[in-house]
């Protein structure tokens, strides 16, 4: 079933349209999970032409629970299904949409109301140890300009716990060097000042002294990283320099720029540090959203207790002796 008829319907088209500016206007979501949610509607909108649903407003609760069985049987590619949180977050995009005609009076009841959301398996973030975020952070060099930029783009991404998408969009005015922090703008257009710590400040302090002015270029404008043609440094253009740099340190599996921010988080805990203090450094909206680090060290503490303690390390049994029983 392809997308290309989802906006096939006008009334539909307008419905999703409508919900689409509330979630960018009154919500203040990112265009990245604008354009997120305008996928999964634009599916959901093609399903429901294909039976005949052409007013949101008059979509039966049955017709809601097919399209969910739907989705978790269908391939979007030649043996390819959707996964399991690929079909919770379309589930969750269709209930907000049909919640937020209920709620601006454009329906009269909510078709979603009975649906039970699909599990998804709990996934654990896969920190880097200390050691091993060490010998990422040591990898770039001094004595170049893209290495001071990749010190200095790391050490901020390590040091401060940002997303991503924070680190890319601050500006030079952001960083404050005396007072060791930097100002970022998280989700929901969400302001918060978080610490920065000596590594951080001095990589920041030598990439603007001796890298970002041979960079520059008119668009720069106040952009803090850049990249080598002098435009804000992208989202696309960190995760290449983390992956070069984790490759160089050694590390062989995975590691994205939301590792870099998973570890933080559980290097923090690990030292001590209150879930809730570390929620308001990561910019979380519930310290519930923090709580899956505690998990984490969790298991670290016990790999730690099992490994060390003299009355909890598992011991072979001994082998019986020659020629008795063992009855």
């Amino acid at each position: 079933m392809g997308e290309g008829n989802a906006w096939a319907n006008g009334l539909v088209r307008g419905q999703i349209e409508r919900f689409l500016d509330h979630l960018t206007v009154e919500r203040g979501l990112s265009p990245h999970t604008i354009s997120a949610y305008r996928r999964d509607l634009a599916r959901y909108a093609a399903f429901l032409a294909g039976r005949g649903v052409g007013d949101l407003a008059a979509c039966p609760e049955g017709t809601v629970a097919e399209y969910v069985r739907w989705l978790s049987g269908t391939t979007y590619e030649p043996g390819k299904r959707y996964t399991t949180s690929s079909v919770a977050r379309g589930v969750a995009a269709v209930r907000s949409l049909h919640r937020f005609l209920v709620r601006e009076g454009e329906a009269p009841a909510d078709p979603t109301a009975g649906l039970v959301r699909p599990r998804v398996p709990r996934r654990l973030p896969r920190p880097l140890s200390v050691e091993e975020v060490g010998r990422v952070l040591a990898s770039p060099g001094d004595d170049t300009i893209a290495g001071l930029r990749d010190r200095a783009v790391l050490e901020t991404l390590y040091g401060a716990g940002l997303r991503v998408s924070e680190l890319v969009a601050m500006d030079v005015d952001d960083v404050d060097l005396e007072e060791g922090s930097v100002r970022v703008v998280g989700k929901g257009d969400k302001e918060r000042v978080v610490p920065i710590g000596r590594y951080a400040r001095e990589a920041i302090a030598a990439y603007l002294t001796r890298a970002r002015p041979s960079m520059a270029a008119p668009r720069s404008r106040a952009a803090l990283f850049l990249n080598r043609r002098g435009g804000r440094l992208t989202r696309h253009g960190v995760a290449r320099v983390l992956a070069e740099h984790a490759g160089r340190a050694g590390i062989r599996r995975s590691v994205s720029p939301h590792t870099l921010r998973h570890s933080f988080a559980t290097h923090l805990l690990e030292g001590g540090a209150d879930v809730r203090v570390v929620g308001e450094l990561l910019g979380h909206a519930s310290v519930a959203t923090t709580q899956i680090y505690t998990l984490v060290t969790e298991d670290h503490l016990r790999e730690v207790y099992f490994s060390a303690h003299p009355r909890a390390r598992r011991v072979p049994a001994p082998a019986a002796r020659p020629g008795r029983s063992a009855s």
